[in-house]
C-alpha cells in the first residue's frame, strides 16, 4: 500500500492531529475542509460555503487533480435552512457529473463554523 500525506499552504493547516488529505493506490481522501477566517469574520453562508470549496480546490490542485477526479463529497451543515444557497455555490464546482454526495444537519462544527465539507476523489 502507498500512502502520501498531501499538503499546501493554500488551504488552512489541520487544527488536529490529521493531514490535508492522504493520497493512497491513487485514491486522495480529503479530510472536512471549513472556512475558518470568512466564518470568525461573520461571512455569509455564500463567502463561507466559497472558501470551503476553494480549500478543496487547493489541495486536489496540490495532489495534481480537480473537481472532475471528485466521486464522493460529505457536507455537514449546522442548520439546514442553508441548503439552498450551499446548494448553489457547490454547484458552480460540479458543472456536469457530479459526485455522489450526503447532506447531514449536525449540532455543532469546529471553530463554531456554519458548513464542512469533505471528499474523496479518484486518478
Amino acid at each position: 500500500m502507498s500512502k502520501q500525506i498531501i499538503f499546501t499552504d493554500k488551504a488552512p493547516a489541520a487544527i488536529g492531529p490529521y493531514s490535508q488529505a492522504v493520497l493512497s493506490n491513487g485514491t486522495l481522501y480529503v479530510s472536512g475542509q471549513i472556512a475558518l477566517m470568512a466564518a470568525q469574520f461573520g461571512a455569509s453562508i455564500e463567502e463561507e460555503t466559497r472558501q470551503v470549496m476553494e480549500n478543496l480546490k487547493a489541495i486536489l490542485e496540490a495532489a495534481e487533480m480537480n473537481f472532475e477526479n471528485v466521486v464522493k463529497c460529505s457536507i455537514f451543515v449546522k442548520d439546514m435552512n442553508n441548503f439552498a444557497t450551499i446548494n448553489e455555490v457547490y454547484s458552480r464546482y460540479f458543472e456536469a457529473n457530479p459526485p455522489a454526495r450526503e447532506t447531514v444537519e449536525v449540532a455543532r462544527l469546529p471553530k463554531d463554523v456554519n458548513v464542512e465539507i469533505s471528499c474523496i476523489a479518484v486518478k
